[in-house]
Parts: C-alpha cells; structure tokens; sequence
C-alpha cells in the first residue's frame, strides 16, 4: 500500500492550513492577475492545492483552518512573539480574504477561534478526530511547526516541496528521517535551538547540531535538564562541551519558555460537529465554476473533473442543429477577445465559460452585457464589419511564381554552403553553426574575441544571439558571415521551403491565414506562413516577396499608411509642435532631427527616426543607445540620455501624455484607443520590477498601435468594402491581405488609375466621419500606394 493510499472503511479527513497554503503560493508563483488588476497568484495555489489534495489523498471530508486578525494567547505572554516578520503586502491580504470565497465554493467549512492560531485549530481538530479509530487525519500545510501533530500513521502532514507541483507525505518514520528524533519532542529541538521565524529565542549559542545531539541522547528539555543535575559527566561522553553545558545552565527559563510557546495546543476550545455530506457529494460544480470564471482560471475546472473521474461533457456545438446563425457566432467569439484580448482566436469553449450549462443563447447574453459595460459596443462593429473581408482574404490567396521560389531554394541552399566553407575557414575546423554552444566555443575560445558585455546563457555558455553578435560586429569579419548565414537558413526554412508545399497545386495560389484576433493590441496576425515576418529591408527578403504576383489582367496594390502611429501620436497628445509638423506636411523625422542635432543631415534624421519610433515604444537610454550603435557608432550612455531628454524638452506635450498613460493604465490596469478598445495591463501590480517596466513599455505603446493599426486600418478596410460596393467593383477590386498598416489588392489593370486615386482617398478620409474628438481630426492621414505586378516591385 502506497502512503496516499486508503484502508477501507477509514474516514480520511483532510485539515488545511488555509494561512500557510496561500502565502507558500504568493511567493512561490507568478504574478497572477485578472485582466481588471486583481491578483490571483495565491488563490491560483490555494485552488492548484486543492485539485493536488484530491487527486493524491482522495478525502472523504476537508476542513479549512484560519488564523485570525489581532494577537494570541502567545503574543500575551511574549511581546515579541513574531516580532520581526515583514508587514505582509497588500496583494497577499486581499488575497487570504479572498480565499474564504474559495472554501465556500467547494462547500469546504471553515474554523477559527480568536486568539489562537490555525496551527492551534488543526491542533485540537486532529485530537478530536484520532479518537475515533475509523478516522485518520492528513494536514495540508507549507508549515513545518504542525510535525509536532504527527501521531504514527493516524496524524500525518502533507506538504508541498519547492514547488507547489511536488509533495511528501510525513508520518512518523519520516519526521524521524528528517530530524533524527520523534515528533513529539520538535517543541524540545525549538526550546533549545530556537526558532527565528517566529522570533522564539531559544538558548543563544545552541544551534540545530547541538539541540539535535542533546534530544536524541537524552530526551525532553526536562529529562537534558535533570540529567544535566545528576549526571553531567555523560554529557561530556556525547562531545558536549562545558562551554554548551555552562550555556544550558544559564539558559534554563529560556529554553522552559521557548518550548512552551513552540507547543501546539490542542485544546481550543469551539464546537466540531462533523459536515453532513462528503466532500466529493458537497460539490456545487455551477458553484465552483463561477468561481474559476472570477478568477480566470480558464482550464481550472476541468482539471478538478478530471482528477475526480467526472467526463468532462464538452458539448460539440452543432451549428445546424443549433439553428444559430454564423454572424452571431462570430460576433460571441470577437467579443469574448475584446474583453480578453490575451484569449487569442477564441473557439467555442471560451465563448461557453460564459455559462455553466454551456448554453449559447445564456453565454450571448452575458458576453453582450459585458460588452455594453466596458463600452466596446463601438469596436465589436468595426471588428464584425471586416469578418467577411478576412474570409475573402484567405479565400483569394496570392498567385505564386513557384519556379521562382524554387530558383531561390536552389541559389540559396548554396550560398549557404558557401558561407558554412568560408566560416569553417575561418575558424580552422568544422562545426554546427546551429550550434549555440560549439558556435560560443568558435568564436571566443578559437578566435579569441572579446568577451566584455556578452551575455551568457542559463548553462553559463557565452551567448550567441543575434543581439550579441551585433557588439562584435567590427571586430571579426566571421561576424557577418554568420548574420547572413542566419537570415539565409531562416528564410529557406520558413518561407520557401515552406511556402513550396502549402501553393495549391491547380490555382498556383498560396491561402495564407489572415487573423483578426490574432494580437492583444487589436493588430491583424497572420499563420501559414506568417507574411508579416518577411525582411522588407534586406535583400533576401525582396527576393522573396518577388515570388507574389498579380493574376493576369490585374495589378498587385499596396495602400500603405505613413507614419501612422506618429500621426496618432500627434492626435492622442495634442503636442502643439508634433500637430504643426503634420498639419503642414513637413518631415517629422527632419524636424527632430533639426531640433536635436541642429542639422539635417542623412545621418542625423536616421538617428531621429530611430528616437521617434523608440519613443512610441517606451524605449529608454539603454536600448536607445544601442539601437543608434547598430549603425556602426558609438554613442555613450549619455549621449542617449541627453537625446531624450531634449526630444521631451521640445516635445513636451508628448512627454506629458506618455506620463499621464502610464499613470491610468497603473491606477484603471487598462489602456483604450480613441474609439475604446481595451488592452488590460496587470502586470502594472507585479512585484518584479523588471516586469512592471515592461508592462509600464507595451501600456505606453498600446493606445497609439491599437488605434493605428487596431483601430483605424480596419475601419479603412471596411470603408474601402463600402467604397467598393457602392460602386459595384466586386469583381475589380479584391482584398488579398493586411501587413501592419499596409493594405494590399489585386485590381483591374485597365482601371487601376482611377481605382488606386479612390482607394486613396477613402482611406485618407476615415476619420472624418467618425464620432471622436474634433481636435483628434485636425492630423492628416496620407497613404502612400505602390502597383506593380510582384509583391517586390510595388511602385
């Protein structure tokens, strides 16, 4: 028989220490948080503890036991009781008030009593219960005190181990194991060595090797101490020194007191009476599963079915049979993405956590309030209203030059075994340039390059990403060699090789997935293959793009909006100096670069366009610096600094704004666009400082690229679908895709003039007739269009 295992006819009942579970949680895991703030990591645990409690130990009856608020009967007799622990964090005591709501969930009763601790509670508990001899009790705790209770295999303690995911069972034999002695004397090992957690002081100068040696020779602190009277010359026998026999003299009362408090009582005194139903028939699966959707443990339910042997009754939503159309479908999934936007292409499951019968009509319903509560009625239309053009999309396709494609596979399979030839010469030998480590071992053992500022890997191998190589790019030549060497193998493995097979072999055409739901900032995304990913600026990714052609009679079209997001920049802060550059058609970069560097040189408006768009992305000095170092220079730390901070002296509007985000997405722990679509920050909360920076950077970003390209190329799109119906273009016009905030078409070659000048100006003018702030109208919106008959040469 296992140790988890049941006798028959045994009555296992299951005592949580609710306090100890839940901070062993919040420290243990993540920052989780729900999309409106609320953190979630310790009731994560406390519920991952539960499922864990279920599937091992298969308990008849659970009971939760609670400290309480305010000081116990130990804190009366020793002010400093605890004295010394940190003042818990204000996440983890919403959170351990929280966790009530859970044990009420699984219909689990919970006990405490006023001036005493949990321990205490699961103390008397245990008492009571081992009376019966048809009963055992198994504690779940991450606190090590209550081995104490262990009564043989009649009191055991069940504890997580580093992690939440392993546990051990501790009966006697293990309490034994692990200190050497019984359980019944851990209040002695206390009352001598101590115990800081709980500021207990034990006899100072008396360590954990030392009380270990005098409780294992000689027993209880009473029997060390009347030994101690009678027979000293046996301590000495046991290597304990005069020095530690003086230290026990003197430290009696400590050591009388100390293993007092270190006592568990098992005495409290309040009414037990045990639960009528067990655990398992107490269950309230509607209950719990509102529960889990609160907290938004998506997959939480399930697990605890699963480990319950419950099927899991996942209806297969029939559409036909449902007699629910396609349009109300779709819209139930697009909302579900709205009010998460983490959920990416939701399916019918996410659309059915909405209710605990799996009911669409009741899930409908409930998505649609909450739709109307955070005021995203106005986004759901613009994402419904170009559903039917994202099918056309990837219905259409783009016409491929396969032999094209497999002219490049050729030419760069063997540019690629030139390069490996020309860096193997290089290095004196052959290795696996794919290979992280032999690559490191090339670079920095055999060549000798400088080490200073690169980074290493977990293993302590010196790293060889691309971010690293690029420090060393003037100090060896092999650099480039492998840069390119890179680019080649990942566009063969990613695009042509992979586009090859995915062309239908009749139409020659390649049916990318377009998705609209793809990305939590409302962004469109793209799968198989992801044509968003294709280099536009090298050479090689050119070559590719030579392989998308127009079908015979049309030209291919790109309608690509400039400087989109610095446009929205200008709207959303309402910068006096960023509207003035674009109400009047100047260069944005030239300006910076006037205002900053004093010139306008090719040079300086790179380093401003580099500082424009770092600055829409929350960059700080750091990556700034390093970004205007990919050029070759050499820019220090304060140069950048210095750059920054006079780009927010000129821009101060901007600066302001940038400012005031932060500070609502912190205090709301959301961000929206002009016309309301959410992107929730919870991380803003995270204890880790490097993850809040990091949410602080994309909470930055996310109003001005949801607006650009979240918001306004898709309702470009859909007025571009009007624009096309109205004038009965359906069989001239065709959407073929959405790159960022490129649109691209195929149209009628003997019409495209007129057609491009009007796709032009129905994308130009979107705003216009929008509900929105005036002022955020006064920005231009231009569209640069490109035609041609390859995807590479669009003019």
């Amino acid at each position: 028989m296992s140790s988890f295992s049941k006798k028959q006819d045994i009555k296992r009942y299951v005592l949580l220490d609710a306090h100890a579970i839940i901070h062993r949680a919040y420290h243990a895991l993540p920052d989780f948080q729900t999309r409106d703030g609320r953190a979630t990591g310790g009731l994560y645990g406390v519920c991952t503890m539960l499922i864990k409690i279920v599937e091992d130990l298969d308990p008849d009856y659970v009971i939760a036991c609670y400290d309480l608020p305010g000081g116990t009967f130990r804190h009366d007799a020793y002010d400093d009781y605890k004295a010394g622990r940190a003042e818990a964090d204000d996440a983890l005591v919403e959170q351990i008030k929280s966790s009530r709501d859970i044990f009420d969930a699984f219909s689990i009763p919970i006990y405490d009593a006023p001036g005493y601790e949990a321990d205490d509670v699961l103390g008397t508990l245990a008492e009571i219960l081992k009376q019966d001899k048809n009963n055992e009790v198994i504690i779940a705790t991450g606190d090590m005190d209550t081995l104490q209770l262990v009564d043989e295999d009649r009191v055991r303690i069940f504890t997580p181990k580093k992690s939440l995911g392993e546990t051990i069972l501790y009966d006697e034999d293990a309490v034994v194991e692990r200190y050497g002695f019984a359980s019944d004397l851990i209040p002695d090992y206390k009352g001598l060595s101590g115990d800081p957690s709980d500021n207990i002081i034990g006899i100072k100068g008396i360590g954990a090797k030392t009380a270990t040696t005098l409780i294992t020779n000689f027993g209880t602190v009473e029997e060390i101490y009347e030994k101690l009277e009678k027979d000293p010359e046996s301590f000495a026998k046991v290597k304990i020194t005069p020095r530690i026999q003086n230290l026990l003299r003197e430290g009696k009362e400590e050591a009388l007191f100390s293993k007092e408090l270190a006592i568990i009582k098992c005495d409290v005194p309040f009414e037990f009476s045990v639960p009528k139903q067990t655990f398992v028939d107490a269950l309230d699966f509607a209950k719990i599963g509102d529960l889990f959707r609160s907290l938004e443990f998506r997959s939480m339910l399930d697990r605890l079915k699963k480990v319950l042997g419950i099927e899991i009754t996942k209806k297969e939503f029939d559409q036909a049979e449902s007699g629910i159309d396609t349009e109300r479908i779709e819209r139930a999934k697009l909302s579900v993405h709205l009010l998460n936007p983490t959920i990416a292409e939701p399916g019918m499951d996410d659309v059915f956590r909405y209710s605990q019968d799996q009911d669409f009509k009741e899930a409908e319903s409930e998505i649609q309030k909450d739709i109307e509560k955070e005021g995203l009625g106005y986004v759901l239309d613009i994402e419904l209203s170009i559903f039917p053009l994202i099918q056309e999309m990837n219905k259409r396709g783009f016409l491929i030059d396969v032999e094209r494609l497999q002219e490049l596979s050729k030419n760069f399979s063997e540019k690629i075994v030139e390069l490996e030839k020309k860096i193997h010469n290089i290095v004196g030998e052959e290795f696996n340039i794919k290979s992280t480590q032999q690559l490191s071992t090339a670079l920095f053992e055999t060549l000798g390059l400088p080490t200073t500022g690169i980074k290493k890997t977990p293993k302590g191998v010196l790293s060889t990403k691309e971010s690293e190589l690029e420090k060393l790019q003037n100090e060896h030549e092999i650099i480039a060699l492998i840069l390119e060497y890179r680019e080649l193998t990942k566009l063969t493995s990613t695009y042509i090789d992979n586009i090859i097979p995915m062309v239908d072999e009749k139409t020659k055409r390649l049916h990318t997935r377009f998705i609209q739901t793809g990305t939590t900032t409302g962004r469109m995304s793209s799968k198989d293959p992801n044509l968003q990913n294709i280099p536009t600026s090298s050479e090689y990714g050119r070559m590719i793009r030579e392989a998308f052609i127009a079908t015979p009679g049309t030209v291919l079209v790109s309608a690509d909006y400039s400087q989109i997001e610095l446009r929205v920049a200008a709207m959303l802060s309402q910068d006096e100096k960023l509207l003035d550059v674009f109400k009047n058609g100047r260069d944005i970069h030239t300006e910076v670069s006037k205002a900053i560097f004093g010139d306008e040189s090719p040079e300086s408006r790179r380093k401003a366009k580099v500082i424009n768009f770092g600055i829409l992305y929350g960059m700080g000095a750091t990556a700034l610096r390093k970004n205007l170092n990919n050029g070759g220079d050499d820019y220090s730390l304060q140069d950048a600094r210095a750059y920054l901070d006079k780009y927010f002296d000129t821009y101060s509007g901007l600066a302001q704004y940038l400012e005031h985000t932060k500070e609502s997405a912190k205090a709301k722990g959301y961000t929206e666009t002009i016309f309301g679509r959410r992107r929730y920050f919870p991380e803003l909360q995270s204890k880790a400082p490097f993850i809040r920076a990091m949410a602080e950077r994309m909470a930055l970003n996310a109003p001005i690229q949801g607006t650009a390209t979240g918001d306004i190329v898709k309702i470009a799109m859909r007025n571009v679908a009007a624009w096309r119906a109205e004038q009965k273009m359906g069989d001239k016009v065709f959407f073929l895709g959405q790159v960022h905030d490129e649109l691209l078409f195929e149209i009628q070659e003997d019409e495209a003039e007129k057609i491009i000048s009007d796709i032009k100006k129905v994308m130009e003018s979107v705003l216009e007739q929008e509900n929105i702030p005036k002022e955020y109208k006064q920005v231009p919106l231009l569209v640069s269009v490109g035609s041609g008959k390859r995807w590479s040469d669009l003019k």
